[in-house]
């Protein structure tokens, strides 16, 4: 790995918004419209329940914000390789001497940088339109936010592989693998709320224990440390799962020749 060539690849990317700043619309525009939806329904679900509203509700604005972090995280990898799809710039990008390890890396850097700036956004106009404090959550905001970064770059490399696999015609998959997820992925609701028969499924995403372990540190103060210790611990599976997948269908596309398909639409 080259941190050298990691640097210029995220330069590269950063270069885009510069030249085109239009294109920062996509990381202000829909994070905004979230908070604004759920952070009003919480609003009129307050005024209607009076003295009866449950503090727990409010919890969907941390929801809306921790959810960003994870989105982000795997917009950066998925939409960093479609970046050079819709530029033709594929073929050079793997024609230079840039590893696996080289490229991913410089994905993560991209990830990192797309949640740290919409979720900071977020959480300013939160605490502004709504006096929602998302650092209640004080040093234990730390290891939700990174167990939610490792598993957006996770399902980030599956996206960016799915795509490589399939072809240009796959692309969607980069907006809708997260929202595969998302049911069972305790964001809005605890785990609980789902069937019996789907909770299995809920336990078996890492993200499901940073949402449960959000509202629970927000309602008492409390982390649950055993929750993200298996969090942490299945991030790290699905980020060396999500891995070696990526390199081994990167592969396969070099050798024959899968790229140019990209170039040719």
């Amino acid at each position: 790995m080259s941190l050298g060539t990691i640097q210029a690849l995220v330069l590269r990317y950063l270069y885009l918004y510069t030249r085109t700043p239009i294109r920062a619309i996509e990381l202000v525009f829909w994070p905004l419209v979230h908070l604004l939806v759920w952070g009003y329904l919480t609003v009129f679900l307050q005024k209607h329940t009076g003295d009866g509203f449950p503090y727990e509700i409010t919890f969907l604005i941390g929801a809306v914000i921790l959810w960003d972090i994870l989105f982000r995280a795997q917009q950066g990898v998925a939409i960093f390789f479609l970046e050079d799809v819709w530029s033709r710039n594929l073929l050079n990008i793997f024609a230079a001497p840039v590893s696996n390890a080289d490229y991913l890396g410089s994905t993560y850097v991209v990830g990192f940088l797309r949640a740290a700036l919409t979720s900071t956004m977020l959480a300013v106009l939160s605490l502004l339109l709504y006096s929602f404090n998302i650092f209640a959550l004080s040093w234990a905001l730390l290891p939700y936010v990174f167990n939610l970064l490792i598993f957006g770059w996770a399902l980030g490399m599956i996206s960016t592989a799915l795509i490589v696999r399939w072809g240009p015609a796959a692309e969607t998959l980069a907006w809708a693998v997260p929202f595969f997820i998302q049911p069972f992925a305790a964001v809005y609701y605890p785990v609980s709320a789902l069937p019996i028969a789907l909770q299995w499924v809920a336990k078996s995403l890492p993200c499901s224990y940073v949402f449960e372990g959000m509202r629970e540190t927000l309602k008492s103060g409390v982390v649950d440390w055993q929750s993200l210790g298996i969090a942490t611990g299945m991030n790290l599976i699905y980020l060396a799962a999500a891995g070696v997948l990526f390199v081994r269908v990167m592969n396969v596309a070099r050798e024959k020749g899968l790229l140019t398909k990209f170039s040719s639409q």
